[in-house]
C-alpha cells in the first residue's frame, strides 16, 4: 500500500490538532496503514496540495483542495467521533 500524506490541521497547528493526530495514529496502528501525519495550521495546507492525500481539520476552511477534507470537530466534542473515524479510514483505504 502507498504511503498515503495525511494533514491534520486545526488554527494554530498546537492544541486541538493535536487530538486528532492521536486518534489518526492510533487508527494507522489498528488498521495497518502506512501514513506519513502532518500536524499543521491550517493556513499551512496550501503548501501541501501536490502531495496531500486527506486533510482532516478542526478549523473551518471554505477553500476547495484536490483531495478530500474531513471535518474533525467530533474529536473534541466526543459527539460522532465513530463516523468521523469511519470516513477517515474509508478515504484512506481508497
Amino acid at each position: 500500500m502507498k504511503k498515503k500524506q495525511v494533514l491534520v490541521a486545526c488554527g494554530a497547528g498546537i492544541a486541538t490538532s493535536t487530538v486528532v493526530n492521536g486518534a489518526i495514529e492510533d487508527m494507522e496502528k489498528e488498521h495497518g496503514l502506512n501514513l506519513d501525519i502532518r500536524q499543521i495550521k491550517i493556513a499551512e495546507v496550501s503548501s501541501y496540495v501536490d502531495t496531500a492525500d486527506l486533510l482532516v481539520t478542526t478549523a473551518m476552511t471554505k477553500k476547495e483542495y484536490p483531495f478530500p477534507v474531513i471535518n474533525a470537530r467530533s474529536f473534541l466534542t466526543g459527539i460522532g467521533t465513530d463516523e468521523t473515524k469511519k470516513q477517515i479510514l474509508e478515504e484512506l483505504q481508497k
